[in-house]
């Protein structure tokens, strides 16, 4: 696959065996919607499986991306893109985390980590992706403003937003759901 925004555009990256990639339209589409010019950015991709989308983020000028993947294999693969990429030539600082998301999000939610942008793609079927927004609406990680981008599968019903949580997109791209919150400021 290729890195389709930014600066890396048409770059190559590694897919993991059998994961399910964010499609080209999917990711072009966050990016859109989360803006080009990512720069003073820090971001945060859960279940990140290759990493395409913290990359897209970093090759938009995110000046922090730290990935969160619980499968070893995949963590490595996203080691890998990251060392093609060279992001530390141009300042800016990754961290690829090979660990269970949740746990993650409550530990940097104790540490007092903040995230501007937080990007979740868990595998479908699992019912996942609700269990990770009501980790994120109960664990506060974001900072004021922030986006949280949920793609999820379709037959997957996300809970209710907050008053702190609002949604500013919802778009179904064949069995994939693309909701976009924003956190009020």
């Amino acid at each position: 696959m290729k890195i389709i925004t930014g600066a890396y555009s048409g770059r190559n990256f590694y897919m993991p065996y059998g994961i399910r990639p964010t499609q080209n339209m999917l990711r072009k589409a966050v990016i859109d919607i989360i803006g080009h010019d990512l720069k003073g950015v820090c971001a945060l991709e859960l279940f990140s499986g290759s990493g395409a989308v913290g990359m897209e983020m970093l090759s938009c000028g995110a000046s922090e991306v730290t990935f969160v993947e619980h499968n070893q294999k995949n963590a490595k693969t996203i080691e890998e893109n990251l060392v093609m990429l060279r992001p530390g030539e141009h300042g800016q600082k990754v961290d690829v985390i090979n660990q269970d998301a949740f746990a993650t999000v409550k530990r940097f939610a104790r540490e007092n980590r903040k995230f501007h942008v937080v990007f979740f793609d868990p595998p479908y079927g699992l019912k996942l992706a609700k269990k990770t927004l009501k980790t994120l609406m109960t664990h506060d990680i974001l900072h004021a403003s922030s986006f949280v981008v949920a793609q999820y599968d379709v037959g997957e019903r996300l809970p209710d937003p907050t008053e702190a949580l609002s949604i500013i997109k919802d778009k179904t791209y064949g069995a994939t759901r693309l909701t976009v919150f924003q956190k009020a400021a």
